[in-house]
């Protein structure tokens, strides 16, 4: 598959990403422009919506909170539905840092790699926050947010889960726990690499993580609201009897 894709990749004209080649131009055009579309594409993928509406025949879009993502599939479709968009969302927002990051090192750019690798796992959260196929009203790119964290920073990723699962099963609101991992990750990243800040490749990481958190809190202003209220949905753990 890898030499299918440099194939590929030689046909349409890219050399490795180094400056004295004559089509450098070229493939930073194509690491700069094309890896970044395709991720945000692939991030526009509403997998949630798509499970329940193929499986159940049911639009998440007009049941529950109204959201496309794993929550609210999980909601109102049951808990594999959760389980499996969480893990679809996950899927593609670390796939295209772990894919970036090949691309990168297989062509021997001098791009810095950190950045880039930002690049395409924004590219990922934007497609899910706005995507294309849904006229840009999307979710709020909790598990793709995840799936990013775990591919530039898994140490920090663990600490943010483990903040996430402490919280959902200590209060059972899946809102306020989502919020607070997402805080927890540039905190930990923070704590984690604290006298190496200076260097690009870890204070673009703690921006990107911070950058998300606030993503994140923000597109849970209605559930705070409900927080507030008292009105928000607990998560519950076991199954309902008949």
């Amino acid at each position: 598959m890898i030499e299918a894709i440099l194939d590929c990749s030689q046909v349409l004209g890219f050399e490795p990403c180094n400056p004295v080649s004559p089509s450098a131009t070229a493939t930073i055009l194509y690491c700069w422009a094309l890896m970044p579309v395709a991720a945000y594409l692939l991030g526009s993928v509403p997998f949630g919506l798509l499970l329940c509406r193929a499986i159940k025949g049911v639009d998440i879009r007009e049941s529950g909170s109204k959201n496309i993502g794993a929550t609210n599939a999980g909601r109102v479709c049951g808990k594999p539905f959760f389980f499996a968009a969480f893990a679809l969302d996950f899927l593609k927002g670390l796939a295209p840092v772990l894919v970036g990051g090949w691309v990168l090192a297989e062509f021997g750019t001098d791009l810095p790699k950190a950045p880039m690798m930002i690049l395409y796992g924004a590219s990922a959260v934007a497609g899910h926050t706005f995507p294309l196929y849904l006229r840009f009203k999307g979710g709020k790119a909790v598990a793709t947010s995840f799936g990013v964290l775990v591919g530039l920073a898994p140490a920090a990723a663990a600490i943010a889960f483990g903040v996430w699962l402490v919280f959902l099963l200590a209060l059972r609101y899946m809102s306020f726990a989502s919020m607070l991992g997402s805080i927890a990750a540039p905190v930990a990243y923070a704590g984690l690499h604290w006298d190496q800040l200076g260097e690009t490749e870890h204070w673009s990481v703690l921006a990107f993580t911070a950058v998300v958190a606030a993503l994140v809190v923000v597109r849970h202003r209605t559930n705070i609201k409900r927080l507030i209220a008292g009105t928000e949905s607990r998560v519950t753990f076991t199954r309902k009897a008949d």
